[in-house]
């Protein structure tokens, strides 16, 4: 570790726990003002637990640590969203005559029954998926196909919160579109396979029907979990395939490509993958992370399917996804390039997507010779 890296490290750190503080502060005056003053020394035990209970279930594996970790960023989020206006407000009216203390408890009910919209409303997005539906038109000629249907899902994070009853509703919804292909772009699972493993989920996503199967790519976070080998095992045993910087030619008809994702430094360039396929036919494209449209363009893609924004998944985060990314949720055409980024199906840290719902993209190609 570098001195600069370990510095910006420290930096971090010590932000992190000053809005740990602020945030329990305003706890803890508004407990003292509508109760009775909480312990000292257990109430700041329980708050730091909460704020790095997500990094503690990295060593001690226990769901509950996840789950409270998870809970804690909705926390985070809308806390420095909302404690800032109710402490003008407060500082404001203590300058007249009215009792701060009512002032206080009122306030600190306001923001706690905004949480629980907020968790209501977040929670019914993320486990509520809905259908995308888009017509395309390929001027190439894929072989064997006049039309194609495709049904994409990314950033299932499967794993403990997003379990198998979130993927029932995938296959649920997957089976009535009734694709000829299944494409998975990427962050399949949350990190650790174990979980995913121990569930059979691999075994139960074998109820998606398409003809000509279901492919996938790693994301950043099969990265992070350091277990790829094992995760590709276990969907390769269930025919379902994971593919690494590899391109298959399905049914003579079009190419698929799936790419590394750009955790991996090694990766090969879109240009690499593509310069010995006939370029004459389709060519699909799945790249979990959506840097790289133009490279796609330039390379003769026809379709690129991306996700890991989640479309910042909890707004106001859009507006930063939105600067980051060419096109961080929908489609665009670049030239002959039709461009996808999902939001995703499932979700990273806690159930909730606000202003951004959990999705399945479905894609109704037509290929043809001419542009229409």
């Amino acid at each position: 570790m570098t001195p600069s890296l370990f510095v910006r490290m420290i930096l971090m750190l010590l932000a992190y726990n000053a809005l740990v503080l602020y945030i329990g502060w305003n706890g803890f005056v508004w407990l003292k003002a509508a109760f009775s003053p909480p312990p000292l020394f257990a109430y700041w035990l329980f708050v730091f637990f909460c704020a790095y209970a997500y990094v503690l279930a990295r060593f001690i594996k226990l769901t509950v640590l996840k789950v409270i970790g998870a809970y804690w960023f909705v926390v985070l989020q809308y806390s420095l969203l909302l404690l800032p206006v109710t402490n003008i407000v407060i500082f404001t009216f203590s300058y007249t005559s009215y009792d701060l203390d009512q002032l206080i408890k009122w306030t600190g009910l306001f923001v706690i029954s905004t949480f629980l919209v907020i968790l209501v409303y977040g929670t019914f997005n993320a486990y509520s998926p809905v259908v995308r539906t888009y017509q395309i038109s390929v001027p190439k000629r894929a072989i064997k196909y006049n039309k194609l249907r495709i049904a994409v899902a990314s950033d299932m994070h499967f794993g403990n919160l997003s379990g198998t009853s979130h993927l029932r509703r995938l296959n649920d919804k997957i089976n009535m579109i009734k694709p000829d292909l299944v494409l998975l772009p990427g962050d399949i699972i949350d990190d650790d396979p174990r979980p995913f493993i121990s569930k059979n989920m691999s075994k139960l996503m074998k109820e998606m029907h398409a003809p000509l199967g279901i492919y996938g790519v790693l994301g950043n976070h099969e990265y992070y979990g350091r277990a790829i080998p094992l995760f590709i095992d276990e969907m390769s045993k269930n025919d379902m395939t994971i593919l690494l910087d590899e391109v298959v030619l399905i049914d003579d008809s079009f190419y698929l490509v799936g790419r590394k994702d750009k955790t991996d430094q090694n990766r090969s360039s879109i240009e690499d993958l593509v310069k010995n396929i006939d370029h004459s036919l389709p060519i699909i494209l799945m790249d979990h992370q959506p840097f790289e449209l133009e490279q796609a363009m330039i390379n003769n893609i026809d379709i690129s399917l991306s996700g890991h924004t989640h479309r910042g998944q909890m707004a106001p985060n859009h507006l930063i996804t939105r600067k980051i990314y060419e096109l961080d949720w929908g489609y665009i055409k670049k030239q002959q390039l039709h461009a996808f980024v999902s939001s995703g199906f499932g979700f990273w840290g806690p159930p909730i997507r606000i202003g951004s719902r959990s999705e399945i993209i479905q894609i109704d190609i037509t290929f043809n010779t001419r542009e229409d």
